[in-house]
This record gives structure tokens, sequence and C-alpha cells, in this order.
């Protein structure tokens, strides 16, 4: 069975594959300070509290967007699962599909763009990424990276309006009734949640006229659910592509 790891700035997503079939999915806080040990204790309880022995963990893959925790992720798989985990960004670890950028380019990215050529082969892709930051990733018709854009995260840009100034408070998050706020925080509901909105349309019709080709739109992460619905320009979302990717590079590396 494969161990698949997507390390990203708030979460760590570990993953228990059975072939294509997902056996189980946990979630824990990022942190770079955390020893393999601690991974370690915290992940062989949720297998025991799922009916999973350790040692049935044959394989292991990694993908980070924080370097600092992947010498205590690669213990993890090598003394306490016995495999040596393919890690994406080494030398030796191919995509399967060509990066047109300047490295380095997040893992996330990758993943997000191999993902979205295996369930949209032959066709051209846009993944809208609501995580940590927000991240636009073009996957052209053969499934290669095309470049992409990074804004801010939405709860960066909440933290950003309640800590810049002096009355605004700390809000999550969610769909206004209305566009016309009649308070402060309808008010900041309606600029975040229309802003973003925005910014998701006119950056994706920028692309398309950019690109030249009819591209597939599909949005992951954890918000992009608050925005299902508020744009035609989102054709679907896809809770899993990074995973999905993750998981065809592995296949592509060890056949």
């Amino acid at each position: 069975m494969l161990l698949a790891i997507n390390a990203n700035n708030t979460n760590i997503k570990f993953s228990l594959y059975d072939g294509d079939k997902a056996l189980g999915e946990w979630r824990q806080h990022t942190s770079a300070t955390r020893t393999a040990d601690e991974h370690a204790v915290w992940l062989t309880q949720l297998f025991d509290l799922n009916g999973f022995d350790r040692k049935m963990v044959t394989d292991a893959i990694i993908a980070t967007t924080v370097p600092q925790a992947l010498f205590n992720l690669r213990r993890l798989c090598s003394y306490y699962f016995n495999t040596e985990p393919i890690v994406l960004g080494d030398e030796s670890t191919t995509y399967g599909m060509q990066v047109h950028a300047r490295p380095p380019v997040g893992a996330d990215r990758i993943c997000n763009t191999v993902g979205a050529s295996v369930l949209y082969p032959n066709e051209a892709a846009v993944v809208v990424d609501f995580g940590t930051a927000t991240t636009f990733d073009v996957a052209d018709e053969v499934g290669d990276y095309r470049g992409g854009v990074i804004a801010p995260g939405i709860n960066l840009s909440l933290e950003a309006l309640h800590n810049a100034t002096a009355l605004l408070p700390r809000i999550v998050v969610a769909r206004p009734e209305k566009v016309i706020g009649t308070d402060t925080v309808a008010c900041m509901h309606s600029g975040v949640f229309w802003g973003y909105v925005g910014l998701v349309e006119g950056i994706v019709n920028r692309i398309r006229a950019e690109f030249g080709k009819p591209m597939k739109i599909v949005s992951t992460g954890g918000l992009a659910p608050v925005f299902e619905g508020a744009t035609d320009v989102i054709e679907a979302n896809v809770p899993d592509i990074t995973m999905r990717g993750l998981l065809e590079i592995y296949r592509r590396n060890r056949g």
C-alpha cells in the first residue's frame, strides 16, 4: 500500500492508498519543528483506530511546499514505515510532463497540473487552488505545466485587514446575502467574498485570452466550497485533484 503525504503551508495530509482506492485520509496542522517520532505517534494511533497496520505500507511519496518539514517526513517513512519515499523535487523523481517555468515550482502546483491532465486528457485546464495562497495553475492539452498566477490567500487577506486596522474585527469568509453591506461585518464579508470572485473571474478571463484555446476551469482547496455557485467561470470543484496528481506521479516513477 502507498502512503501519500502532501505537506502545505497550513496542513499536512496523509492518505493511505490501495491501488486507486483511498482507504484513509488524515490531516494535521503543519509544523516545521514536528519530529518524525511525533508524526509516527499521531499517525500510527489513527492507523490503529481505523484497523490498519503500518506494516501494510510498502511505498511512500512526499510533496511539500515547506522544505523545513521534509527531513522529518523522510525519516517518518524510512524509520517507521521501512520505505524510502519518492520526493517531488528530487533529481531522481520524474513527473512525466514538462515544466515550462523557471524552477523552483511548488510541488502542489505540479500535482495540480498532473491531476488535471489525468481528469481532462487532451484538454487544457486551469486549476484554481483556494489555499494559504490562491493559485492558478495552467496545464496545456498535453499535460505540461505552462505557468500560472499566485495571489494572497483569502485568510491571509482577512488577517491583514484585521491586523492593519484599529476597528475592523477578525472574521471568517462567508457568502453574504447582499453585496451592499449595512454594518461593518457585512461590508467586510462582501468585500472579501465578492472581491475574490472578481479576482478569479478577471484572472481566468485574462488567462483564457492569453492562452487562446478552450480551457477547463476547476477549483480545489479548503475554501473552494465557499465559492461554489458564485461564478460561472469555475466549472467544477475537485477536492482531491492534488492527491490524484500525486498518485499519478507515484505511478510514473514506480511503473
